[in-house]
């Protein structure tokens, strides 16, 4: 993951990387803002855990596929365990695939987690368990975001690594068998 901004690069998606940004920014500054100003708990609760789950389906349905070409999700299969499931792109689709895109994709995603985290230390302090909740709930759905798509990048990146080696393998193979029916 490179995490330095491309240069001279425009986004190819910008009405994804918009809504990508926007529910976290909206989950936090409702947050923060009501939770200031405003002293009704219920509704904060509400609307800052219905924005991060708002967010939580745009990156792990929209987003994640468009600016980075990965989607993951998790089945429980007969026996009551967890798998995990992902898809990605071929390699070339993904070595096409937006530097800047990518780049809003990966920070947005790990800052959100970090504000969050900030957040409920704030809430520690303040001895406020109820708003560490709200916190713990968002930061949730933020991390399981977090976990899925870098899981689902070392798939895809594995799934590359085979892929090579049996192409690599398959060309010395038929090489070997063409030298040999030669002589």
């Amino acid at each position: 993951m490179d995490f330095s901004q491309p240069v001279g690069e425009n986004y190819a998606n910008p009405k994804t990387c918009f809504f990508h940004v926007l529910f976290k920014a909206a989950a936090l500054a409702f947050y923060i803002l009501f939770a200031l100003f405003i002293d009704n708990f219920v509704i904060i609760f509400v609307v800052t855990v219905l924005l991060a789950a708002l967010d939580f389906w745009v990156v792990k349905n929209v987003s994640g596929r468009i600016l980075v070409g990965l989607r993951w999700w998790n089945e429980i299969n007969d026996e009551g365990e967890s798998v995990w499931k992902f898809e990605s792109l071929d390699q070339e689709s993904l070595a096409r695939m937006n530097k800047k895109d990518s780049w809003l994709f990966w920070w947005t995603l790990y800052l959100t987690a970090i504000a969050w985290i900030i957040l409920a230390i704030f809430s520690l302090i303040r001895l406020q368990a109820d708003y560490l909740l709200v916190v713990g709930v968002c930061l949730t759905l933020s991390i399981a975001n977090i976990v899925g798509f870098t899981r689902c990048q070392k798939d895809a990146k594995k799934q590359i690594q085979q892929y090579a080696s049996r192409t690599i393998a398959s060309q010395f193979s038929s090489t070997l068998q063409s030298a040999f029916s030669v002589v």
